[in-house]
């Protein structure tokens, strides 16, 4: 298949298991998102009557269904972590110019081939156009020449003794990797995961049953061809369609699987993260973020305005954007103005409409629950605060919601509001405004703040002077990533685009470079002419 834009085609998956595709006679169909928002009620019907049987996609008009793929039985769970583990241990002795150098190149190459059908297939998860363009140039940095000679030098170093021996340090691939993407983002979460196949393992990938098309495409299409290209076993990669429990369950209880790759929400993942340990599984878990932007006194607003408004980026339904504000005192005032005009100017439209980055929220007693609790312990809300239709009609019935900036006063008491505590996960930004101080004492505070916070994925700040720059640097521990003068979201090659410390990783959380993640340290000793034992 030529991996171009769809038009009106439908495409159809089976799953894809020891290099071949197997149907279960059990379907889900992916429809429009356009649809979707211009009629969500009938929508929903048709999906069910499709999923169930009762209607042929031929029945329907064209371009409505966009996608079909198929339900996996429990005879190809099974067969996929098998064949998984004998191509494991075949793969794992392809030289590294093959499993490194020849792969890594040509999933970017083929990534850039493919932009348009990528981009598109994002907005069939319901990214909003610009989120998905987000996302695609994300995919690109991580596979970029630039992440891939840093990983290069992590994965092989050498030196030679005096003597002429040979000591190697070095990082072996651990076997099988299952992947569990989120729901909300599953394409561009498994086009990360899939980076651990160019370390030599092999792989098995659950495609969501609420939005499995971007997942199958990508890895059938796109990964599958190019392991094929090189001639990977059959069975490097395994991809299924399905509920996450079952699947779960048979990865924990399988002798084949060593690492469990689990994309989240926080209390699910520390409790699988215990199942996988008792299990004897490695857990790799990238969980919700709540991350923090600091901005100084003396740091250029109008900038770090256009950064914060990032937290609206798909309505704030994703775990890299910024969920809350620290804010100087003398500039909180002048920043909170300029944060709010931008919310104000956002607007909901379609997903593949240019400029779009709002997308629909289907629920909102979250957002309301968390509008309210900041409200009752202080909270001002400066703009927002409601829902509105997809014209940017306000009502409380509508599928999107308003941007919203709240303001909360002081550090002291302000995570007791739980919308500055917690992940909220919709277009809701709380700026905290630090107490006056003597900046000494006020940056202890703010740096402080920004350690205890219990999530650890991305924190940012936006300030003129190096000697700040350089103690907010040098002090501030929490996160697998710090931006400063930058975007807070924006992938910047060869850093981490993943990954992180507190609930964010669990107790094993860190940056998230897959490649080193799904691998593990080994020394090598080699001499070529035979020594005998030395004790000092």
């Amino acid at each position: 298949m030529s991996l171009t834009k769809l038009g009106n085609e439908m495409l159809s998956y089976g799953n894809y298991v020891g290099g071949k595709d197997v149907e279960s006679g059990n379907w889900v169909h992916v429809l429009s998102p356009r649809v979707v928002l211009d009629d969500s009620f009938s929508a929903l019907r048709l999906k069910r009557e499709l999923d169930r049987g009762t209607l042929a996609v031929e029945d329907t008009e064209p371009g409505l269904v966009v996608g079909r793929v198929a339900l996996a039985d429990d005879r190809s769970v099974a067969d996929s972590l098998s064949a998984a583990a004998e191509a494991a241990a075949q793969w794992r002795t392809f030289p590294r110019s093959v499993r490194f150098d020849d792969t890594l190149p040509r999933i970017h190459d083929r990534l850039v081939e493919s932009r348009e059908l990528i981009i598109e297939l994002l907005t069939f998860e319901g990214h909003p156009l610009e989120l998905a363009k987000w996302e695609y140039s994300g995919c690109l940095q991580n596979t970029s020449k630039l992440s891939a000679d840093f990983l290069r030098g992590e994965l092989w170093n050498e030196f030679v003794t005096e003597q002429g021996q040979r000591r190697i340090v070095r990082r072996q691939p651990d076997g099988v990797v299952c992947v569990n993407p989120p729901a909300n983002a599953p394409m561009a979460s498994v086009l990360l995961a899939a980076l651990s196949l160019a370390a030599g393992n092999a792989m098995v990938v659950r495609a969501p049953r609420t939005a499995p098309l971007g997942v199958m495409c990508v890895m059938r299409e796109l990964i599958a061809e190019i392991l094929d290209e090189i001639g990977a076993p059959a069975g490097t990669l395994n991809v299924l369609c399905g509920n996450p429990a079952p699947l779960l369950k048979a990865w924990l209880d399988s002798p084949h699987v060593d690492d469990i790759m689990y994309f989240g929400s926080v209390e699910p993942g520390l409790k699988f993260e215990q199942k996988c340990v008792a299990a004897g599984k490695k857990p790799i878990l990238e969980l919700a973020g709540n991350d923090i932007v600091t901005v100084w006194s003396d740091a250029n607003l109008d900038y770090a305005a256009t950064a914060i408004t990032e937290s609206f980026y798909g309505s704030g339904q994703l775990c890299m954007v910024p969920n809350v504000v620290v804010a100087h005192p003398a500039i909180a005032d002048d920043l909170i103005a300029r944060v709010a005009a931008k919310a104000e100017a956002l607007r909901p439209g379609y997903p593949d409409d240019d400029a779009t980055i709002l997308a629909p929220v289907l629920r909102h007693d979250g957002f309301n629950a968390f509008v309210a609790d900041a409200v009752a312990k202080g909270a001002t809300v400066v703009t927002g605060g409601g829902g509105m239709h997809l014209d940017g009609t306000p009502d409380d019935t509508g599928f999107f919601l308003q941007p919203t900036v709240v303001r909360v006063d002081g550090l002291a008491k302000a995570r007791e509001i739980d919308a500055v505590r917690e992940e909220t996960f919709f277009p809701l930004v709380p700026i905290v405004v630090a107490e006056n101080a003597d900046d000494d004492e006020l940056l202890d505070a703010m740096i402080a703040f920004v350690n205890s916070n219990r999530y650890g994925l991305r924190n940012s700040l936006w300030a003129g002077n190096d000697q700040t720059v350089d103690r907010f640097v040098t002090a501030v521990v929490n996160a697998g990533l710090l931006k400063v003068n930058e975007s807070h979201i924006a992938f910047s090659a060869p850093l981490p685009s993943h990954g992180g410390t507190g609930v964010t990783g669990g107790v094993f959380g860190e940056a998230n470079y897959p490649i080193l993640r799904t691998t593990h340290l080994q020394g090598v000793a080699i001499s070529h002419h035979p020594q005998p034992p030395r004790h000092r």
